[in-house]
């Protein structure tokens, strides 16, 4: 199958996800790709494996037709917004340690003594810098807590190579003392700071108002292209529903998530421990609820008036509620033939 068009004999499946706690990740480990699609003759395949000859990109693109994504809402909102006819098909909420780091003597403990602190901004040359939308969202998040924004902050330019190793940039910039405070999520980040002797000033997880934590992650959706949608649906349910069925036994089996998280991240166990302390109870689940699209669009607004869209996203618009819906009654259904 080719990136331009979509046969009408499907062999090939593409499947990406961030290096994040994902269903797709946990359905990867468990083979269960390959067991539902194989007796069809389709191979499915992940852009993450070494050698499949596909470029980096298509993960953020979306150009690959063939291709199911479970990542981050910015470059997902970014290829929408550039007229990639991609569709919404789930959303998960799945919280990830994200917090302010400072020095440790600093005096940062609340969002209110933010105020006219140095913030570190990243700038990656890369398609749709992602870490600086993060950074921005984060800080705007911290600040908003106390009725502030980014307007009380002074933010300062970090820049960083396009593969550089996640937080370093940043996290050098403080220790230097050329910034105040760091924003970082996920669980390299717990290794990473501790490396620096950094600690945090705020922990953004500890407030009950999920609006603080709208970000790259927090809602993380799952996409399609829209061709595959058209001309393959019955995949599409199917895919979904082996994800539904992943997300199930995640919350059966923690300590065997765990180590899945600990593969997915590339972190130790100290790492997936300090940022995904829930997984004695994974909530890995899709869904479509008007809380988590709602949330998503007030992520689409903020990325849209900071410059990071080409246009609007019409949220609704984006939204193929059908698929879900059917892949939910297909596990039903499975689970009473067996």
């Amino acid at each position: 199958m080719s990136a331009s068009a979509l046969s009408s004999t499907l062999d090939t499946l593409w499947f990406t996800r961030c290096p994040v706690p994902t269903a797709t990740g946990i359905a990867a480990d468990r083979g269960w790709f390959t067991d539902e699609f194989a007796p069809d003759g389709i191979q499915v395949r992940s852009l993450q494996d070494a050698g499949t000859g596909r470029s980096p990109e298509d993960h953020f693109t979306h150009a690959l037709t063939g291709l199911f994504r479970e990542g981050g809402n910015v470059p997902a909102l970014w290829t929408r917004g550039n007229g990639e006819p991609t569709r919404l098909i789930g959303l998960t909420w799945i919280e990830e340690r994200q917090a302010i780091l400072v020095r440790r003597d600093s005096a940062i403990a609340t969002p209110a003594q933010l105020a006219g602190a140095r913030i570190a901004i990243p700038h990656r040359p890369i398609a749709i810098d992602f870490w600086r939308a993060m950074a921005l969202a984060g800080f705007a998040g911290a600040l908003g807590a106390a009725g502030l924004a980014l307007g009380d902050v002074v933010p300062v330019e970090v820049q960083a190579a396009p593969h550089a190793p996640q937080w370093v940039a940043e996290l050098e910039a403080l220790t230097a003392g050329r910034v105040d405070a760091v924003y970082v999520k996920g669980a390299l980040a717990v290794e990473t700071a501790a490396r620096y002797d950094a600690v945090i000033g705020i922990d953004l997880d500890a407030f009950p108002d999920r609006t603080v934590r709208i970000n790259n992650g927090t809602p993380r959706p799952v996409t399609v292209h829209q061709r595959l949608l058209d001309e393959h649906p019955e995949i599409v349910v199917r895919f979904l529903a082996v994800l539904i069925e992943a997300a199930e036994w995640a919350a059966a089996n923690p300590a065997d998530v765990a180590r899945i998280l600990a593969a997915e991240t590339g972190a130790g166990a100290t790492g997936v421990a300090g940022a995904y302390a829930w997984t004695g109870s994974a909530d890995l689940r899709l869904d479509l609820s008007e809380d988590r699209l709602g949330l998503l669009a007030r992520q689409e607004k903020f990325l849209r008036e900071h410059g990071f869209l080409a246009r609007p996203v019409d949220i609704a618009a984006w939204t193929a509620a059908e698929p879900l819906a059917a892949a939910h009654t297909l596990v039903r259904a499975r689970a009473t033939e067996r």
